[in-house]
C-alpha cells in the first residue's frame, strides 16, 4: 500500500478551536495512528474514509486520488473502496447478523445476487458466525460484534481496511484474541490496514509503521521497531479542553456520517 496525505481541518466551538494539520507518506501495509485521545487520529481516519471533508489538502492511496482541494476532487465514501470498522461497530439493530454483513452488497428491492450471498456465507463461516447468522446484534457478545463488523467491512472486497480503536470496548484477554484474529484476517485477505489506537500493545503487535499524534499534528513517523522503543512519557499529558471538544465533535461527525453513508448505500 502506498498512501500519501496532507489534511487540514479546523474545528470551532464556543470556547476553543482545534486545528488538524498533518502529512504522511508510507508504503507499509500496516499503519497505526497512535496518540492520546483528542489528538486528531479519528479525524484523520474519517477524512481518509470520506466521512469528513478536509478544509484543504489531498489524499492518495495506491496512486488513486480520493481528495484534492486544489483540483476539487472529493470521492464519496462509497466510491473510495475502503472498509471501515467503527469504534462502536455501528451494527444495524433491526438487521440480523447475516443481513448486517451483506448490507453493502444488497441492491434495493432486489437483495443480493447468488454470488454475493455465497460470499456472505463464506464470511460467516470464516469468522465463526454461521450459527449466529439469524440473531440480532443485541443477542451476541462484544467479541462477536467485532467479528461481524470486520466481516461486513470485508464483504465489499475493499482495497484497504480502516479501523477506529477496534478493541477499546473489549477486556484484556479478549483484546489479545481479537488482535490475533485481525492479523490473520489481514494476511488471509492480503489487505492493508490503517488503525487508530492509543494502546501501545496494538502498535507493537499489529503495526509495521506508526504515526504519533499530538495536538493535531504528526510529531513522529517511522517503523514500529524504531519508534516504539522511544520515551513517550510526555505524550499522554492531561487532556486539554480543546481535545475534549474535539472528541465531542468527532463523535458528532461519525454519527452524522454513518447515517449519511448508510443512506447512500441503501440508495445504491
Amino acid at each position: 500500500m502506498r498512501i500519501r496525505f496532507h489534511i487540514e481541518k479546523r474545528l470551532h466551538s464556543q470556547c476553543n478551536d482545534f486545528a488538524l494539520n498533518c502529512s504522511l507518506e508510507t508504503e507499509d501495509d500496516s499503519l497505526v495512528l497512535f496518540g492520546p485521545s483528542g489528538s486528531g487520529k479519528t479525524l484523520t481516519l474519517t477524512a481518509l474514509a470520506g466521512l469528513m471533508r478536509p478544509d484543504a489538502g489531498f489524499i492518495e492511496i495506491n496512486g488513486r486520488v480520493l481528495f484534492d482541494s486544489n483540483k476539487n476532487i472529493d470521492l464519496p465514501a462509497r466510491q473510495r473502496k475502503l472498509g471501515y470498522v467503527f469504534q462502536d461497530y455501528a451494527l444495524f439493530p433491526h438487521l440480523n447478523i447475516r443481513d448486517n454483513i451483506g448490507f453493502a452488497l444488497a441492491k434495493p428491492f432486489r437483495g443480493m445476487s447468488q454470488r454475493d450471498a455465497n460470499r456472505v456465507d463464506d464470511l460467516l463461516d470464516l469468522f465463526g458466525l454461521s450459527e449466529l447468522a439469524l440473531r440480532s446484534p443485541r443477542m451476541i457478545s462484544g467479541g462477536q460484534k467485532q467479528r461481524v463488523a470486520l466481516a461486513r467491512a470485508l464483504a465489499s472486497q475493499p482495497e484497504a481496511l480502516l479501523l477506529d480503536e477496534p478493541f477499546s470496548a473489549l477486556d484484556q484477554p479478549l483484546r489479545k484474541k481479537m488482535r490475533n484474529e485481525l492479523s490473520k484476517a489481514a494476511e488471509l485477505f492480503d489487505i492493508p490496514i490503517i488503525m487508530v489506537t492509543h494502546d501501545i500493545v496494538d502498535v507493537e503487535e499489529l503495526g509495521k509503521s506508526v504515526a504519533v499524534y499530538r495536538h493535531g499534528q504528526i510529531v513522529r513517523h517511522g517503523a514500529v521497531n524504531d519508534v516504539a522503543g522511544e520515551d513517550w512519557s510526555g505524550l499522554f499529558g492531561a487532556t486539554t479542553n480543546a481535545s475534549q471538544n474535539l472528541e465531542q465533535h468527532q463523535s458528532q461527525v461519525c454519527s452524522t456520517s454513518k447515517q449519511r453513508s448508510h443512506l447512500q448505500s441503501a440508495a445504491m
